[in-house]
C-alpha cells in the first residue's frame, strides 16, 4: 500500500502514539478505538485525550488536535482536525448556523468543536486563520458543547476530491455525531450533482433529501414553508404518471426525447415504471446502461394510486398534428366566484379591468413592439389606480385563459426575455388560439437514450421538473421543495437500565428574577447530567450545577436552589425510587449573570421577524428591515427579487397603509373596502389552493 508518505513522516519525526492512526472505514464503530458513555461535552474530551495529538501551532489562538484515519484501498493518509473555539475569546460570539436552524433561544455554549478534513491539496500544510470560512473542506462540522451542532460542508468527488466519495465522508460524520452522543445536528442543503439540486432529485426519487440515507428530516422550511406543505408537494411530483407525461409532451418539440427515454428505461426494467419517482428510482439505481448487459433486477417500490390530473397540458400545437388542441377560456367573473377569496367579487373584477386597461394602453403604445407586460409591470401599472397591493397579487395569479371584457388574457413565457409576460388578444380572434408561448428547457436535451443513466436524468429533470410544469400547482410544489433547506437529525436521549448511572434531562424554570426576558423566543434544551445510582438529592444538585456551568456562558456562578416536586425533600435522601432514571427534571436557581451579552444564540439585538409568508424569525433567506417599524421581511415576499438591490429606505406595506391613509375610491371602485395589513402572500395562496 502506498501512501502519502510525505504526511506520514512528518508525525513520524514527532514520536506519536501508534494508537493515533486508525482505519478510515471502521473509525467509531461501537468500541473502536473507544466507546464514550457520557455527554457530548465529556465524550469530546475523551476522544481529544485518547485518539488525538495536540499540534504545535494554533489557529487565532485556539487549540488544534490532529487524528489520522488510514484509508487502505486508496492509500492515502487523511488528517482530521479538532480545533476547540472558546466563545469568550473568538470574534465568532454567536452561531449563524443557529439562527438560520431556528435555534435563536438557546443559550450560548461556552465552547464550540470543529472536526475538519481539509481539501486534498490541504493535506500537508498547517491549517490558517481563514479555516473556519473555507468551503473546500472535504468536511466541516460544528458541535457545541451542549451536543447541538451542524454539518456545514461536505465535498466528495464533485466537489473536488481525489479520494474520497460524499457517502464516505457521510459515514464518517455520521458515526463521530453517534459515538460522541451528539443530540441534534442541522444541514443546509444546497448539494449539486450534475447542476441537478439533490433535495428536488432525491425528494421526487426516493421521498427524502440525500441525507436522508443517515436519518435527515425536515426540519423548517424558508418562506413560511411548513412540514406538510413540503410533503404534499413531494407526494405530488413523485406521483406524475408517465403514460401521462408522455401524452402532454405530445406537442412539445422534445416529444420524441422525451419518450424514447421513458420507453427506454421502461424496457430496461423487469418490474413496471408507472410514476415519476419509479423512473428516477430507477434511473439512479442503473447510473450507466453500457454496463448492464442483462436487465437489472431492481425492484420497483410500490406504486400509489394518484391522479396526475396537476399535470397541464400547455404545450404549444404541432401543425404536423391533424387534431388541433383547443384551449379552454373562462369568464373571469366565473373564476372569481370560484376563489375562496376574501375581497369581494366584484372588487376582483374591477382590478382585472384595471389590468386589462394597462394591457390596452401598453399594445396601443407599442403596436410594432412587444405588447406583453411582466408582471411586476403589471402589477405598478395597476398600483396607479388601487392601492391594495396584495389585491393585485391575487388578480395576477388567477389571470391566464380568462375572458376579461372583449378580451382574452393569457400569461406566457416569452421566448426572447424568458420573463414571464401577461398579453391580451380580442375576443373575436380567437376563434384559432394563437400558440402558447412555452419555456425552453434549461439545458440542451440532445441524448442518446440509455447511453448514460445521469444525462437521461437530467434531460428529465430540466424539461419536466424546471420547465415544463406550467401549472401553477406544479409550478409551486416545485418551488416548495426547492425553498426546503434545513434538515435534521436527532438522537433521543436514552437511559441504559443495566447502567450503573442515573441520567436526566435538567432544564431551568424561569423565575421572577428576569430570566423571563432571555427565554422569550422559547425555553432553551435541558442539559444532560449523570449521577452514580445511589446520588443524593444534594448531589444531583450538585452535578447540575457542574454540568450548567461548565455548558453556558451565563451560568459561571449559577446555584441549584430546587428541583421541581422534590421542594419538600432533603438533601440527604437518596434518589434511588423517588425518581426514575431517564427523566426531564426542572430545576430553580439563581447567580445567572442575566446582563451578559451572551445569552441568546440569536444575539441580543432585539430583533423581529414577521414577514407576510408567515414566517417568524431568521430562515437563512435574505430579508430587509423596514426604516419605521424595523420588523424584518423576506426581500423576494416584498416584490425585490434577489438580482435587485435592496432600497437604502425601505417602508412595509402596513407602515405604509398607516402613513397614507387610503384614498376616497370612486364610484367605479363600488365603494370604499378600507385598507390591507400584511396580506396573504402568493405562496399562501398556491398552498390553500393545492392543499
Amino acid at each position: 500500500m502506498k501512501m502519502n508518505s510525505g504526511i506520514f513522516e512528518d508525525y513520524k519525526k514527532k514520536k506519536m502514539r501508534v494508537s493515533n492512526f486508525y482505519g478510515f472505514d471502521t473509525f467509531l464503530d461501537p468500541g473502536c478505538p473507544i466507546t464514550p458513555m457520557g455527554p457530548f461535552r465529556d465524550n469530546i474530551r475523551y476522544f481529544l485525550q485518547e485518539c488525538a495529538e495536540l499540534e504545535e501551532y494554533t489557529v487565532e489562538g485556539m487549540p488544534i488536535w490532529s487524528t489520522f484515519l488510514v484509508h487502505k484501498s486508496k492509500g492515502v493518509l487523511i488528517p482530521l482536525y479538532t480545533i476547540e473555539e472558546n466563545v469568550k475569546s473568538t470574534v465568532r460570539t454567536f452561531c449563524d448556523h443557529c439562527r438560520c436552524a431556528g435555534w435563536s433561544h438557546h443559550l450560548v455554549s461556552k465552547r464550540k468543536y470543529h472536526l475538519i478534513i481539509p481539501a486534498d491539496c490541504e493535506w500537508k500544510k498547517h491549517l490558517d486563520d481563514g479555516v473556519f470560512d473555507d468551503q473546500t473542506h472535504i468536511l466541516h462540522g460544528l458541535i457545541h458543547s451542549n451536543g447541538f451542532g451542524h454539518l456545514i460542508s461536505l465535498n466528495g468527488i464533485e466537489g473536488g476530491s481525489r479520494y474520497l466519495c460524499g457517502h464516505e465522508v457521510m459515514d464518517l460524520w455520521d458515526r463521530i455525531c453517534t459515538s460522541f452522543r451528539a443530540r441534534k445536528i442541522t444541514v443546509e442543503d444546497v448539494s449539486k450533482k450534475h447542476l441537478m439540486d439533490l433535495r428536488l432529485l432525491y425528494g421526487v426519487a426516493y421521498g427524502h433529501t440525500w441525507f436522508g440515507r443517515w436519518g435527515y428530516k425536515f426540519s423548517h422550511g424558508s418562506f413560511g414553508i411548513m412540514e406538510h406543505n413540503y410533503e404534499k408537494a413531494i407526494e405530488m411530483l413523485s406521483s406524475i404518471e408517465l403514460d401521462q407525461v408522455i401524452d402532454d409532451f405530445r406537442y412539445s418539440s422534445r416529444s420524441n426525447v422525451m419518450k424514447q427515454v421513458i420507453v427506454c428505461y421502461r424496457g430496461l426494467s423487469n418490474t413496471p415504471l408507472i410514476t415519476i419517482r419509479d423512473l428516477f428510482r430507477f434511473m439512479l439505481a442503473v447510473k450507466s446502461c453500457n454496463s448492464v448487459k442483462e436487465k437489472p433486477s431492481v425492484a420497483a417500490p410500490v406504486v400509489r394510486a394518484c391522479s396526475s390530473r396537476y399535470l397541464m397540458r400547455n404545450a404549444p400545437p404541432n401543425k404536423s398534428v391533424g387534431k388541433e388542441k383547443s384551449v379552454r377560456y373562462r369568464k373571469f367573473s366565473n373564476v372569481a366566484a370560484s376563489l375562496d377569496s376574501r375581497w369581494p367579487v366584484r372588487r376582483l373584477e374591477f382590478t382585472a379591468d384595471v389590468i386589462v386597461e394597462a394591457l390596452r394602453e401598453k399594445r396601443k403604445a407599442n403596436r410594432f413592439g412587444s405588447c406583453g407586460m411582466s408582471r411586476q409591470e403589471a402589477r405598478d401599472a395597476a398600483r396607479l389606480h388601487i392601492g391594495d397591493t396584495g389585491l393585485i397579487d391575487y388578480v395576477l395569479k388567477s389571470m391566464n385563459n380568462v375572458i376579461v371584457g372583449g378580451y382574452v388574457v393569457r400569461r406566457a413565457v416569452n421566448r426572447a426575455t424568458r420573463v414571464l409576460e401577461y398579453t391580451i388578444q380580442e375576443l373575436q380572434n380567437c376563434d384559432q388560439p394563437e400558440q402558447e408561448k412555452f419555456p425552453e428547457p434549461v439545458q440542451d436535451c440532445d441524448v442518446n437514450p440509455g447511453t448514460d443513466a445521469y444525462t437521461d436524468v437530467l434531460c428529465l429533470y430540466n424539461n419536466l421538473l424546471l420547465s415544463f410544469a406550467e401549472s401553477d400547482e406544479l409550478n409551486l410544489a416545485v418551488r416548495t421543495v426547492l425553498d426546503s433547506k434545513q434538515f435534521l437529525k436527532e438522537w433521543p436521549f436514552s437511559d441504559d437500565p443495566d447502567d450503573s448511572l442515573l441520567r436526566f434531562i435538567c432544564c431551568i424554570l424561569p423565575s421572577s428574577s428576569g430570566l423571563e426576558a432571555v427565554f422569550t423566543k422559547g425555553y432553551p434544551p435541558g442539559e444532560v447530567v449523570e449521577v452514580p445510582l445511589h446520588s443524593t438529592i444534594g448531589d444531583l444538585k450538585i452535578a447540575i450545577e457542574s454540568a450548567m456551568r461548565d455548558t453556558y456562558c451565563i451560568m459561571d456562578n449559577l446555584m441549584i436552589t430546587d428541583i421541581a416536586g422534590m421542594e419538600q425533600m432533603e438533601d440527604y435522601e437518596v434518589l434511588f425510587g423517588i425518581v426514575e432514571s431517564g427523566s426531564e427534571l426542572w430545576v430553580r436557581g439563581f447567580g445567572l449573570d442575566l446582563d451578559s451579552e451572551l445569552k441568546n444564540e440569536g444575539g441580543s439585538d432585539n430583533w423581529t421577524v414577521n414577514c407576510r409568508c408567515g414566517a417568524q424569525d431568521d430562515d437563512g433567506e435574505r430579508m430587509v428591515s423596514c426604516d419605521i417599524c424595523e420588523i424584518w421581511q423576506h426581500t423576494r415576499c416584498c416584490g425585490i427579487e434577489d438580482s435587485e438591490v435592496v432600497p437604502p429606505l425601505f417602508v412595509c406595506e402596513a407602515c405604509c397603509t398607516s402613513l397614507a391613509p387610503p384614498r376616497a375610491q370612486s364610484s367605479l371602485e363600488f365603494g370604499h373596502y378600507g385598507s390591507a395589513a400584511l396580506v396573504p402572500s402568493a405562496f399562501q395562496f398556491g398552498m390553500d389552493m393545492i392543499y
